[in-house]
């Protein structure tokens, strides 16, 4: 086959490990549908609004440039610069010019970005509660953040 890389030697998962990967993905998208849910029955935003508003409070100046965003967030966004555009447009982000390179820009949280942080947190942490919390003990919680870290890049640690 020409241009894809043949395996050299091909090993098949064993069933615990497939079984490990569908139950994650299967989670993973159950737990974040019922919290999307609960944040769009409240009113708010997707959680990728939510995910970067809190990313930029929790910078020291509020600004980050638009690839320390993608980096940084937890949820899949495609198109980061549409959604910048939607908060902008929303008047919870603003772009300012990067210090000593017009090209490029930065992102800044503003009053009305951290606001609705904290009113969005507000449904987010209890639908967590529910989700993860209410399912898992305390010490289950702490073993599942343990193995999961392992599936991790050394970075994330």
């Amino acid at each position: 086959m020409r241009g894809f890389a043949v395996a050299q030697e091909v090993q098949e998962p064993s069933d615990a490990v497939t079984d490990a990967w569908v139950r994650l993905i299967r989670a993973q998208r159950e737990v974040v549908g019922r919290i999307e849910a609960d944040m769009k029955g409240a009113g708010f935003p997707p959680l990728t609004w939510y995910d970067v508003l809190l990313h930029l409070k929790r910078r020291p100046d509020g600004r980050a440039s638009p690839r320390e965003i993608e980096d940084a967030v937890l949820f899949e966004q495609y198109n980061l610069s549409r959604l910048l555009d939607r908060l902008e447009t929303d008047g919870l982000v603003r772009r300012i010019p990067f210090p000593g390179d017009r090209r490029r820009q930065l992102v800044e949280i503003t009053e009305e970005g951290r606001a609705l942080q904290r009113r969005m947190w507000g449904v987010y942490g209890p639908a967590i509660s529910r989700s993860v919390g209410g399912k898992l003990s305390e010490g289950e919680a702490e073993q599942l953040a343990a193995l999961l870290l392992k599936l991790m890049p050394s970075e994330h640690t």
